[in-house]
């Protein structure tokens, strides 16, 4: 049966994304039209094990929206990963009246969610991640500013670069997934990308393949290069040695994490707290919220978490036919 749920309690975990306040901003707004209290907990499963949980209103969460990062804060958590974590982690839920959990986060925030879940908390998931890696969504709250963030500086990198007729390299984030790395190679114009999912670590194919765009007249050669694959220093000056080319490394690092959000990761992000919310408050639980075939759906945790996802291959055999000149 439901179980009716008076309180909810809202935590956004692991890396921060643009989008999550949005997101915390709905669950707030969406509880309270449905006549539910509402508790913030701040710096994720951390803060809830240190008991650092404010109450919020609908004041609490103005002027937020367009507000990059998480006003909650965020943290990891070696306690929380432990089993007697997540009891005490219930326990604490328990003591602050909060019977439903909302959790803004990736996969492994998702994995200690479904286990609250199975401890008897109410606890639906909200994919924000700005990787794009969660397999059960085609939008994961944070990605659309973050893949937007590092376009425009590749943009300014292939100014100057052309200015110096040099080779540039440019990491993006993405340790295991290359999902950034693919959509900005493809708006940037790159010569190469290299991802996870498809890095043979074949370097020379990399070096003659510039050798053969200087030859026919290309000036510049920008390779997007993923955080998983990395190195980016370091291939440089292989590239550099082996071609003769000037060849310069940047590695744009956390400015992708933050900034204004998107309008679609604030309108995305706002659709999926209001689910969130309204899933817990029909007695719903161990859901995690997601967008697909252009609808915003829920999956239960375990089939959710189940699900795999690679890299769109039409995509990536696109990148590489226009990538030719």
């Amino acid at each position: 049966m439901s179980k009716e749920i008076n309180t909810i309690g809202v935590l956004t975990s692991g890396g921060d994304a643009p989008g999550m306040n949005a997101a915390i901003r709905a669950v707030v707004r969406t509880a309270i039209a449905n006549g539910k209290k509402v508790k913030g907990i701040r710096r994720g499963y951390s803060g809830l094990l240190e008991e650092d949980i404010i109450d919020m209103d609908s004041k609490s969460v103005a002027d937020i929206i367009q507000r990059g990062g998480t006003i909650l804060y965020t943290a990891r958590s070696a306690e929380f990963r432990k089993e007697e974590g997540k009891q005490k982690a219930v326990e604490i839920c328990k003591k602050h009246g909060i019977d439903g959990l909302v959790v803004i986060g990736g996969d492994g925030s998702f994995k200690g969610a479904q286990r609250l879940a199975e401890l008897g908390i109410n606890t639906v998931g909200i994919p924000g991640t700005i990787d794009l890696d969660i397999a059960c969504t085609e939008y994961t709250v944070g990605f659309d500013t973050a893949v937007n963030t590092a376009m425009e500086c590749i943009d300014k990198i292939r100014d100057t670069s052309t200015s110096h007729e040099r080779c540039s390299i440019i990491e993006v984030m993405g340790r295991s997934a290359g999902y950034i790395a693919l959509w900005c190679g493809i708006a940037n114009g790159a010569e190469d990308i290299l991802i996870p999912e498809r890095y043979d670590h074949d370097e020379q194919r990399i070096i003659n393949n510039i050798i053969a765009k200087r030859k026919v007249g290309k000036t510049h050669h920008i390779i997007v290069n993923a955080e998983g694959i990395g190195d980016s220093y370091g291939m440089a000056k292989r590239i550099e040695e082996a071609t003769g080319i000037e060849t310069r490394a940047t590695i744009i690092g956390h400015v992708q994490r933050g900034g204004s959000p998107t309008c679609k990761d604030r309108v995305y992000a706002s659709a999926m707290g209001a689910k969130a919310a309204e899933i817990l408050c029909n007695g719903g639980s161990n859901r995690v919220v997601g967008y697909r075939h252009g609808e915003f759906v829920d999956y239960d945790f375990n089939e959710g978490l189940a699900m795999t996802k690679d890299i769109d291959a039409y995509m990536y055999d696109m990148a590489k036919k226009l990538s030719r000149s």
